[in-house]
């Protein structure tokens, strides 16, 4: 028996709705799988920077180091080299007042600067000449002034003069007080 003018047809769980919620969750799942791929993606991307600036940073570090110790190194070198010209710069005045000091009518051969000293070679017309025109300044500078004469052969006179300063007045100051 029949009522129907069309065919029956075959009754699935798969509706139209069903197939749209389906859609739906198929897609939804798509979405958080490619986001949670993408994620992680990144993530080692991230893990990848991190370890590329960390290994930057301490070789940065280590260079720091090593720049300061050349800094170090250099600002050292700086100082002796300043050291080094005011003593030069010390001497060249005191060789300029050296020979300033010394008169015309005396004649250096040889001037010797030791660290607490100066010994002169010379020749002079004679002894006066000597005492009153550069062993009195001598003796003004140097706590100590001994000169001995011997004749050149022009009949003037060749002399050494020795000339010391004392280091430690403190010794002395010592002494005199035991």
């Amino acid at each position: 028996m029949k009522y129907s003018y069309i065919q029956a047809r075959k009754k699935t769980p798969f509706t139209e709705e069903v197939q749209l919620v389906i859609a739906f969750f198929s897609i939804t799942i798509i979405m958080l799988f490619t986001t949670y791929i993408f994620l992680l993606y990144k993530d080692y991307n991230f893990q990848k920077d991190k370890n590329h600036i960390l290994s930057t940073q301490v070789e940065l570090k280590k260079s720091i180091v090593a720049m300061k110790k050349k800094i170090a190194f250099v600002q050292t070198q700086e100082a002796l080299g300043m050291k080094i010209y005011t003593q030069n710069s010390v001497l060249k005045d005191s060789i300029a007042n050296l020979f300033d000091l010394v008169p015309q009518r005396i004649t250096l051969s040889e001037a010797k600067l030791l660290k607490n000293g100066l010994i002169l070679y010379g020749i002079t017309p004679n002894k006066d000449v000597y005492n009153f025109m550069l062993q009195a300044p001598l003796r003004s500078i140097f706590q100590e002034t001994y000169s001995s004469f011997y004749p050149a052969k022009n009949g003037w006179l060749r002399f050494v003069s020795t000339n010391y300063m004392k280091d430690d007045f403190s010794s002395e100051v010592g002494s005199d007080e035991n």
